[in-house]
């Protein structure tokens, strides 16, 4: 990735999206924010004197998502690196009382708005030769726990979409990689306990968890490699951590 690169990173108004967002800026890129929360991208966007380009979007509305990236001025495009960081967790009860309206939120922001994005943005990298999509998985996609059978089929879709997306562009030059991170302390816990902030909170007593940052910095790292070399994919834990639901608490 060079200085000056154009990055697009979507749910960029919190969590891992918003650091991406912090450290493709220090490399020198120009970055357009994604999410559909547009006060939050407007803030982020006065902040950095044209550098960040807002762009509200719902990754799930595919009509939307093509219109949104047709109207990128000219000289936001093209798109030298995408990152699909929306994503989400929503209900945590047994798969036979869960709520079924979450798992449709789940599969269409996690699995069919990654979908969304790349194919309007992947193929101008094929047809340059030239682009790295970064797609943001998750540890849940590679083992399942209690109560999140969906969100980690999700993300299990993620992976094996990452794969055959590596296959697809082999020869083209396109980059494909994938980051998987394990706890970190985001707004995706308050999220999935619906706005209770003590149970939220609870998610991470006793750990220390990963945060937006540590992410970001694994994404820049696997971003800025050299033109011939590309990282597959990359798990993340905290110290504390040894799988879904393996961790040391501290207190306990």
């Amino acid at each position: 990735m060079q200085s000056g690169s154009v990055v697009l990173v979507t749910g960029a108004s919190s969590g891992i999206g918003r650091a991406c967002v912090d450290v493709f800026l220090e490399e020198g890129a120009r970055v357009i924010a994604a999410a559909r929360r547009a006060d939050r991208l407007q803030e982020l966007a006065d902040a950095h004197d044209g550098r960040v380009l807002p762009l509200q979007m719902d990754v799930r509305d595919r009509a939307g998502v093509v219109a949104a990236l047709a109207s990128l001025p000219a000289d936001w495009q093209p798109i030298d690196v995408l990152v699909n960081n929306a994503g989400l967790a929503a209900g945590r009860g047994p798969i036979q009382t869960d709520d079924p309206d979450d798992w449709d939120r789940m599969l269409d922001t996690n699995v069919r708005g990654l979908l969304n994005v790349s194919s309007v943005v992947l193929p101008t990298m094929v047809a340059r030769s030239a682009g790295h999509v970064i797609n943001i998985g998750s540890n849940a996609g590679r083992e399942v726990y209690p109560g999140g059978a969906v969100y980690c089929a999700t993300k299990a879709a993620v992976e094996r979409i990452t794969r055959g997306m590596r296959m697809d562009v082999l020869g083209s030059g396109v980059k494909i990689s994938q980051v998987d991170p394990g706890l970190t302390e985001t707004e995706f816990s308050l999220v999935r306990m619906e706005g209770d902030a003590q149970k939220a909170k609870a998610v991470y007593d006793g750990v220390t968890p990963l945060i937006g940052k540590d992410i970001a910095e694994v994404v820049r790292w696997v971003a800025t490699q050299p033109p011939h070399v590309v990282i597959a994919d990359v798990l993340v834990y905290p110290v504390d951590q040894a799988g879904s639901g393996k961790l040391a608490r501290r207190n306990a």
